[in-house]
């Protein structure tokens, strides 16, 4: 095993923390006011967050407003998410104090423009690639692109830093990471990548950890329903060799 870095997630829907179900349809249950959670998150240990602006994701919104000031307000690095697929709002999410951005898995329907993202922006930029079997799938419906490695070997030679993978029929269900799948991908690169739905014990964050290729996890609703606690998970992930 390796050590592994650990992002706490805050989903974002109409200035209220969420949490999303296999990246398209929202849990109604609100979690409270993004900013609280963020600050305590970091008070608890965390080094990062990834902070998604799910309306911009699912094309029903915005919080981009919230998000930046959000981020202002924190002493810890962030990984900003949802809805970055062009020159527009890529440029609003690098107006903020974000470390990492994600470009969303819709901004590959025009792989020129990714590739000018990645170039100005270095290893500033993180590519989404949200999955249904080895096929990309946007959130929100509005792009269903090709295989997944034929993306990947594009992105590895433009020089991308970062994949932030999920499998969407895992993302929020806590049913466990696609371990198989996250492994194939690792394979094919040498790109770091960041594992994102799934995570709902320990043990998984213990199987992600055992994958060459993985640097990160993204966890959300096991920290909401209780079945770890965020310095339990960090607790693992720093000590694992």
């Amino acid at each position: 095993m390796h050590r592994l870095q650990l992002l706490p997630a805050i989903d974002v829907v109409k200035g209220q923390a969420v949490r999303p179900i296999g990246g398209e349809v929202v849990d109604q249950n609100t979690f409270g006011n993004p900013l609280d959670i963020a600050l305590d998150f970091q008070a608890r240990g965390a080094q990062w967050i990834h902070l998604v602006d799910l309306d911009a994701a699912l094309y029903s919104g915005s919080n981009s407003e919230l998000l930046a000031s959000v981020i202002d307000q924190l002493d810890i690095d962030v990984e900003l998410s949802g809805g970055i697929f062009d020159e527009e709002s890529l440029k609003g999410a690098t107006q903020t104090k974000a470390r990492r951005i994600v470009l969303s898995t819709a901004s590959l329907a025009d792989m020129k423009w990714v590739a000018h993202a990645i170039s100005t922006y270095g290893d500033r930029i993180a590519v989404g690639l949200d999955l249904d079997g080895l096929t990309l799938s946007a959130r929100g419906g509005k792009w269903v692109g090709g295989d997944v490695f034929e993306a990947i070997e594009f992105l590895d030679n433009q020089g991308c830093s970062r994949y932030v993978v999920t499998d969407k029929s895992r993302d929020g269900a806590m049913s466990g990471p696609n371990i198989d799948l996250l492994a194939k991908i690792s394979a094919v690169t040498s790109t770091p990548l960041i594992a994102s739905g799934g995570v709902a014990v320990l043990d998984d964050l213990r199987a992600l950890a055992g994958v060459i290729g993985i640097e990160g996890a993204i966890i959300g609703k096991a920290l909401y329903a209780g079945a770890f606690t965020l310095e339990q998970a960090l607790s693992l992930a720093l000590s694992a060799e």
